[in-house]
């Protein structure tokens, strides 16, 4: 066959069957042609025991220029790639090669970088013991376009696994890789297994590492972290994502399975959070399934946890603002206005911020973080400044933060159209009313009543919607209460008597 050497096992296998068939079939049955097989009868000696040749069957045109000129090049840059070279021989000697000579470099090339070149990256197949090494890493999941009560909800995964078995945890991240991030999956992770490794193995993650010129610092924090879990915190080199395979191989593989498994579901939109967090255990759950006996042997030898959990959150004091506002890492929070003028300690979690006034927790809010487009952030609670409204609603008209205090799309829109139509003074008391009416508990119902109204082209009548929204009187019956004679207390006595 053209391109394939014949070997002694197709001749003995020829000769085998040419004892008993025609040469035709001799040859077919062997996989050589007949041709081939004319060749074999005329031939005293297997192919094998022939010398080989030693000797071009063409002259080589690139004979003249291989060693005055290709080999200096690639000798001063190794990265030269053949495309390059053809031209620049086009060039220097025009009109004597063609396009059709670019094979034949890229052979010559490939065999003298064989021999020549410089020395290849070498990757040596490591052995995980079992309890010895758990990595982790962050991986960016925007991909799987998935919308959170129908709005894109951009988002990272946390992944810790076990070098050894494969078991595997996922944490949903919405702050960006941080190390309250860090803390709240690896901890999450060590309590769901139920132990810790000797090692947690990951890349030059900025929530764990500072990365300073020539000089690399684990940080306190991190350090702390690892030193409460009886973890030994080793990293790979700057840019060798291949030093952290494992895990990198493991955040492809888990959002390849997401994706197939919202294919399947229909539909990547969610109600809440909650539900797209439950989706994605429920798929990690069904990957540990199948490392079940590896994870059982694992289990035996991971070190024991420590009685508690270290802190999952970060202490910052900050100071509440007679806006009834405080600033926390480039985002404002709305606090109730009975706390202007307080220092705050405030506990950031990775989901929420918590503020402790002398040792007892007086707020907690979900945590924001800072809007593309914005210089800071913006988590106003209309429920905690709209007593303050009521008193002066003259204010929101202007009030710089009056487009983040609006709870649902449809009220900043009843705004717009009020502020278009009204005066604005009439205007600022009505939307202060609704946003009242909305924090007395009616905040869904108003909603579909505005909308309503929008596709009515109406504008909202306050005392019509305040008659709407309150609750129905109770129908009291009319008792009435006859009191009894005091001679009635005397027989009784003296019954008793």
């Amino acid at each position: 066959m053209p391109g394939k050497r014949i070997t002694d096992h197709q001749v003995h296998k020829y000769k085998q069957h040419r004892n008993q068939l025609s040469q035709v079939a001799s040859a077919a049955k062997a996989g050589i042609s007949e041709r081939s097989a004319r060749r074999i009868e005329q031939a005293s000696s297997l192919p094998s025991q022939r010398p080989k040749r030693n000797w071009r069957t063409r002259q080589d045109p690139l004979n003249a220029v291989w060693d005055s000129e290709i080999v200096p090049l690639l000798q001063s840059d190794v990265h030269l790639n053949a495309v390059t070279l053809l031209e620049e021989l086009q060039s220097r000697h025009p009109g004597q090669w063609d396009t059709s000579v670019l094979r034949t470099l890229q052979r010559r090339m490939r065999l003298w970088r064989a021999q020549f070149g410089a020395e290849r990256e070498v990757y040596f197949a490591q052995e995980h013991p079992p309890g010895r090494q758990g990595i982790s890493d962050f991986t960016v999941a925007d991909a799987l376009s998935v919308e959170i009560a129908g709005a894109p909800f951009k988002h990272r995964l946390y992944q810790f696994a076990l070098a050894h078995s494969g078991w595997r945890h996922v944490t949903v991240i919405d702050t960006g890789e941080s190390f309250l991030a860090l803390s709240t999956g690896l901890q999450a992770a060590l309590w769901a297994l139920g132990g810790s490794p000797e090692e947690h193995r990951t890349d030059s993650l900025s929530a764990a590492f500072n990365n300073l010129a020539e000089q690399e610092e684990l940080t306190k924090r991190y350090s702390d972290l690892c030193l409460h879990y009886g973890l030994r915190p080793s990293r790979c080199n700057p840019g060798q994502s291949n030093e952290n395979g494992s895990i990198e191989a493991r955040n492809n593989f888990l959002k390849k399975a997401l994706d197939q498994a919202l294919r399947l579901r229909g539909t990547r939109s969610f109600e809440t959070r909650a539900d797209y967090e439950a989706f994605v255990d429920a798929i990690v759950q069904r990957m540990n399934a199948r490392v079940a006996k590896l994870l059982a042997a694992e289990r035996a030898v991971l070190k024991p946890l420590p009685t508690r959990r270290t802190a999952e959150f970060e202490e910052i004091p900050t100071r509440v603002s007679k806006f009834a506002i405080f600033t926390l890492k480039g985002v404002l929070y709305s606090v109730s206005s009975q706390l202007i003028g307080h220092r705050l300690m405030v506990r950031q979690y990775a989901q929420h911020v918590e503020g402790w006034l002398g040792g007892q927790c007086v707020v907690s809010l979900p945590r924001a973080k800072p809007v593309e487009g914005q210089r800071v952030g913006r988590s106003i609670d209309y429920r905690h400044l709209v007593g303050a409204l009521k008193r002066k609603p003259g204010a929101f008209a202007r009030w710089v933060l009056r487009d983040a205090a609006f709870p649902r799309a449809v009220y900043r829109q009843t705004w717009e159209r009020l502020s278009a139509q009204k005066p604005e003074r009439e205007a600022c008391k009505t939307m202060v009313g609704l946003l009242a009416l909305a924090a007395d508990g009616h905040e869904a119902q108003l909603e579909q009543e505005l909308q309503q109204l929008i596709e009515l082209d109406q504008l909202p009548d306050l005392s019509a919607l305040s008659l709407l929204l309150q609750p129905p009187r109770a129908n009291v019956p009319s008792v009435v209460v006859t009191l009894p004679t005091l001679a009635g207390y005397d027989d009784l006595f003296g019954v008793a008597a």
